[in-house]
């Protein structure tokens, strides 16, 4: 494999989120809100680098939208360079990440933010076509890839 990225910029993490009481209260009804989401998704790997998304500041809390009347959450990404081959397996990964983790009523979008990757609407296609998506995770090399960079970093 090619590491077209040789040299990222790596950047600080957001500090860990506070654990209150009510998250281990189960008769408090909580709704899933941006930092939740962000802190499912943010130790995703890069499949080219030993770091994060969070650390490669391809995903940040800002790129997270959630509306829970319509159970829908949307995340946008930005791959570290316009031409990144890698584009499509990050929004994969992220996808399937969302799919595992959110409640099964949540419809869930990936997106490369506008304006940061050369092949933004064909890629953005091919993470918002369901089939393209099952297709994908039908391949085991593939999917062996997608769910190495799901491990977060104590797994691996």
């Amino acid at each position: 494999m090619v590491v077209e990225n040789i040299n990222p910029s790596v950047y600080q993490r957001l500090e860990e989120r506070k654990i209150s009481e009510t998250d281990y209260d189960n008769n408090y009804e909580d709704t899933i809100d941006e930092r939740e989401v962000f802190d499912m998704i943010r130790n995703l790997q890069d499949p080219e680098h030993p770091l994060t998304l969070e650390e490669l500041n391809v995903l940040d809390i800002d790129s997270v939208k959630i509306d829970n009347k319509a159970s829908t959450c949307k995340v946008e990404f930005t791959p570290t360079i316009p031409h990144c081959s890698m584009a499509t397996l990050i929004g994969l990964s992220i996808k399937v990440k969302l799919l595992r983790s959110l409640p099964s009523n949540f419809k869930t979008e990936v997106a490369i933010k506008a304006g940061a990757h050369a092949s933004e609407t064909a890629i953005n296609k091919q993470l918002a076509d369901k089939e393209r998506v099952a297709a994908a995770l039908e391949n085991m090399n593939l999917l062996q890839v997608v769910n190495r960079c799901l491990e977060d970093e104590y797994n691996r």
